[in-house]
């Protein structure tokens, strides 16, 4: 459904930290045509389209509000990690990975499309972010989820491994639909 106005929505935000690799990974589910693959230079265009239609009914506003040269300067370095989930040929979700900072990784994004949902493959995906930020070696990998984001989220990080060390609370401007069309409709 169309937002017709911009409005202030309070969440609370969870940051969430793993110190060592998990011990199980979740097999890759059967019967299913299933590609994930790392993107190089990922146009700026698919990857706002993928963060709208991964993100658009939790506010994932951050990303689309970037003019060109703000997110082109955050995906295109050359540690970024970006990798997208197809299911039967066609886009079904995206993690982006930033391995740069100190001793840490940062699952900065992670989620699926509403059609590869409740198919059994999330907790599959997550484990495979999970492997992909392990495999820089870093002393610890975070993530954040908020309230805004799907219910099941946090109790799955929790489960794959990440323990919550913090809250806050922050204002998210959510984005009106002609705001919204013109981030990803951008020439």
């Amino acid at each position: 459904m169309a937002v017709d106005r911009s409005e202030n929505i309070e969440v609370t935000v969870t940051f969430l930290e793993m110190h060592v690799p998990p011990v199980y990974t979740p097999p890759l589910p059967v019967n299913r045509q299933i590609a994930l693959l790392r993107t190089r230079d990922i146009p700026l265009h698919y990857y706002r389209y993928l963060a709208d239609r991964v993100g658009r009914k939790w506010h994932w506003v951050n990303s689309l509000r970037l003019d060109d040269d703000e997110l082109a300067a955050g995906l295109h370095r050359e540690d970024r990690d970006i990798r997208v989930l197809y299911l039967d040929g066609a886009p079904a979700g995206f993690m982006d990975i930033k391995p740069h900072l100190p001793d840490e990784v940062e699952l900065a994004y992670f989620g699926m499309m509403d059609h590869a949902m409740g198919q059994g493959i999330g907790r599959w995906f997550l484990g495979a972010a999970i492997a992909a930020a392990w495999s820089y070696r870093p002393n610890k990998v975070t993530v954040q989820t908020c309230t805004l984001d799907h219910p099941a989220a946090l109790p799955l990080y929790q489960k794959m491994g990440f323990s919550p060390v913090a809250q806050k609370t922050e204002t998210v401007r959510t984005m009106t639909f002609a705001e919204r069309s013109a981030s990803v409709m951008r020439p």
